[in-house]
């Protein structure tokens, strides 16, 4: 029986329904489950990339019981197979490139990007840990 991940990343927006339709859309995360809030806010959702999974909310004051956390900046590291077409597809849609597509010192390519609320996204074809 698979447990999932035992790391879960978890980001909080000013806009969290932005994030998250850019997180799907156009990054192309599955969004799991999404736990609506007040006023067009999103109180929890999980979005999943292969066995990985991120979290994220909308800011809060605290005054609905949430932790207190400020939104971004952040970073993630999502690791992918077609690095190339992946990286097309968010340049097409106007992300920030904060590093465009690379070769890595330390095998693999990659490139970083950043969304609309500052968070840095890298993306690479280097599985740390794997043989």
């Amino acid at each position: 029986m698979s447990r999932g991940p035992e790391v879960i990343p978890t980001l909080r927006y000013r806009d969290a329904p932005a994030a998250l339709r850019w997180l799907v859309d156009v990054v192309g995360f599955r969004a799991a489950l999404v736990v609506p809030g007040p006023d067009d806010s999103i109180s929890h959702a999980q979005l999943t990339w292969g066995n990985g999974m991120i979290m994220l909310s909308s800011e809060t004051d605290g005054s609905d019981g949430r932790l207190v956390l400020d939104a971004g900046p952040a970073s993630t590291y999502v690791v992918l197979d077609d690095i190339a077409a992946h990286y097309e597809r968010v340049v097409a849609a106007g992300a920030e490139v904060v590093q465009k597509l690379r070769d890595e010192d330390y095998g693999g390519q990659g490139y970083s990007v950043r969304d609309a609320e500052g968070n840095l996204w890298s993306f690479g074809s280097y599985r740390p840990g794997s043989s």
